[in-house]
């Protein structure tokens, strides 16, 4: 089944085109990535027990239809991707309005890191089962290190 979550458009979620704002968007997913972490025991508390936390490599949005003030927003979660060791995820949001019309949609890519170390590491066996039972998209595939480099961008200096 698919994970979704709702939300209620807030005056401070609208940008001066009185629609959706870009970064409520990144917002309303986050909160459903979150909620999803919370209700699967992946809370704060259980993962600063192996010193864990979620980084984001990327976020590409694509929008279709606004949504207005007055209108529930209805983001769903699921599985693009996977590495085998649960270090890479991806997921892929979308956003329905009240009758079920997809408005927009994102693929996020992210990966786990230590919190002391600041390096990435694996996810352990309980987290990545938690993860693995999300519902997959059709095009879902086992994650490697190549696949994070997908649109090849690097850094450059001043």
């Amino acid at each position: 089944m698919m994970y979704t979550k709702q939300f209620e458009i807030r005056w401070s979620d609208v940008d001066a085109n009185r629609h959706l704002r870009n970064s409520a968007y990144i917002d309303y997913m986050s909160h459903t990535r979150m909620s999803f972490m919370l209700e699967n025991g992946m809370d704060q508390r259980h993962l600063a027990e192996y010193n864990l936390g979620p980084v984001a490599f990327y976020e590409h949005m694509y929008y279709f239809r606004e949504f207005f003030p007055g209108q529930p927003v209805t983001v769903s979660l699921q599985l693009k991707g996977l590495s085998e060791d649960g270090m890479y995820f991806e997921f892929l949001h979308n956003f329905y309005d009240e009758k079920g019309k997809n408005c927009a949609r994102c693929e996020m890519m992210g990966a786990w890191i230590d919190l002391s170390e600041r390096k990435l590491v694996e996810l352990p066996k309980k987290f990545w089962e938690k993860m693995d039972s999300l519902e997959k998209t059709d095009d879902f595939r086992i994650l490697t290190k190549e696949n994070t480099r997908k649109y090849s961008q690097r850094p450059k200096d001043l």
